[in-house]
């Protein structure tokens, strides 16, 4: 299916097929319930969707592979031919990422650009698929430059990832809001997007959706009450360069890029 990152911003909707996510866990972990949700999401306006079987929340319990597959396989071949944007399979495993593109997946999504399984790399090459590099530490530290950790890190990914023969202009990248990062780093993040995007002059996905960086900007202690916030921030991400953003709530979401379309597209600036 033809994809275009450049083309957004566009808004990758979230189906988390786990028991443990941090939002929304076990809502969406029947087969059926997720693919259902799945094609919601389409008919609200998302254009992509993105597929998850491993909770990647802090504590979350480590998945085999062939339980992540047992997961997402069933609903990656109920969306076959039935929804018609890109799917998204959101693993870090090599031979989960093979088994979701043969099944229809379109995109990787990977949280530890291709460091956590070297074989990921060389799978997307193969398939010719797109791939999310996205920024990601071992563990949280306020003192170091953030900025400066997500730029070199990405670098390196980018790297691995044309040396495995990855098209460029198939490589988009993520700086990883919230993963082993201090609430300051994750707003500092967001805040400078447009210097991390002309830094790599890649496509850069955004995702900042219900997560923990909202909460405490807003007080808000449940996650699925943190919408307005998240579409905030997400406003923020796509007037600096956000191409694609990834999101549970498409509706608002939605609503909010296309109050942005109308404005650009206003003759903004003339008396």
């Amino acid at each position: 299916m033809a994809f275009d990152p450049r083309s957004g911003p566009l808004l990758m909707g979230i189906v988390n097929i786990t028991p443990d996510s941090f939002s929304d866990g076990g809502v969406f972990f029947d087969a059926d319930k997720a693919a259902a949700h799945a094609a919601t999401l389409c008919a609200e306006g998302a254009d992509i969707i993105d597929i998850g079987g491993e909770s990647t929340r802090p504590g979350a319990v480590p998945v085999d592979e062939a339980a992540e597959k047992a997961r997402v396989l069933p609903v990656l071949r109920a969306l076959a031919g039935k929804v018609s944007v890109p799917i998204s399979i959101d693993t870090m495993k090599a031979r989960v990422a093979e088994s979701a593109i043969e099944a229809g997946a379109a995109i990787v999504n990977d949280v530890w650009g291709f460091r956590f399984d070297p074989a990921l790399a060389g799978v997307c090459a193969a398939a010719g698929v797109h791939c999310v590099l996205m920024h990601n530490r071992e563990t949280e530290d306020p003192t170091i430059d953030i900025f400066e950790d997500v730029r070199a890190f990405l670098a390196g990914s980018v790297e691995i990832a044309l040396k495995a023969g990855v098209a460029e202009d198939r490589i988009i990248i993520d700086p990883g809001i919230g993963f082993a990062k201090s609430q300051r780093q994750s707003l500092s993040l967001v805040a400078r997007l447009a210097e991390l995007k002309a830094a790599f002059g890649l496509p850069v996905l955004l995702g900042v959706s219900r997560k923990r960086m909202i909460g405490l900007a807003t007080g808000q202690t449940v996650a699925a009450e943190r919408v307005t916030g998240s579409v905030a921030a997400a406003v923020y991400g796509v007037l600096n360069g956000a191409d694609i953003i990834r999101v549970h709530d498409v509706t608002p979401h939605r609503q909010a890029l296309s109050v942005i379309a109308a404005i650009r597209g206003s003759g903004e600036g003339r008396p």
